[in-house]
């Protein structure tokens, strides 16, 4: 979607995966990350990667890498959209659509149909009937000050955040496997 800047948060400690950085796994012979980015660049205007870790590798795909203001805090996601926000500001986008690193089956309509039914709202996020995706926000660039502010005041849930929002919950009842994430083990073995 013009005007919108694509995100792929791999960011985080991989803690549930003995601390790996999950978005450089192989999967299906191709790191994780590139399998997420093939899906989520044809979506966007341009994509940038929020990585605390291996910036230096995450950035032989070509795209701007993002780390979070303080990396070593790991202060997760929320972080990671900050910094996205600010970098979509500064260079002219208006929106930015998320999308976790572990999701490698992201839908491919995912940014347009989140665009469909945001409407006048600052943010869209899929509700399949697993229960809400906040992973996959669609974002306005409007809502950094409001972003900062809560991650200041100790916010660090991705759904907390967006609920403060007039955010709209978008329904996704053929989701399938499509928010399917590799966060463990054995959702590892299951998709892999």
């Amino acid at each position: 979607m013009p005007g919108t800047l694509g995100l792929v948060l791999a960011g985080g400690r991989g803690s549930r995966l003995g601390g790996v950085d999950k978005g450089l796994q192989p999967w299906r012979g191709t790191p994780l990350v590139d399998a997420v980015l093939a899906r989520l660049a044809p979506q966007v205007g341009a994509v940038a990667l929020s990585a605390n870790r291996h910036a230096e590798v995450y950035a032989l795909r070509g795209w701007p890498v993002l780390a979070d203001a303080d990396p070593q805090a790991f202060d997760g996601p929320l972080a990671g959209m900050l910094a996205a926000l600010t970098h979509a500001e500064a260079h002219g986008w208006d929106w930015v659509q998320l999308a976790a690193c572990d999701t490698p089956l992201l839908p491919l309509d995912l940014c347009a149909r989140l665009h469909a039914a945001v409407g006048a709202a600052d943010a869209a996020y899929p509700m399949p009937p697993r229960g809400p995706e906040p992973a996959h926000a669609l974002l306005h660039v409007r809502t950094r000050p409001r972003l900062a502010a809560a991650l200041a005041g100790g916010e660090r849930r991705l759904l907390g955040f967006l609920r403060s929002l007039p955010a709209v919950a978008v329904a996704w009842p053929d989701a399938g496997q499509a928010f399917a994430n590799l966060n463990t083990p054995e959702a590892w073995q299951d998709l892999c």
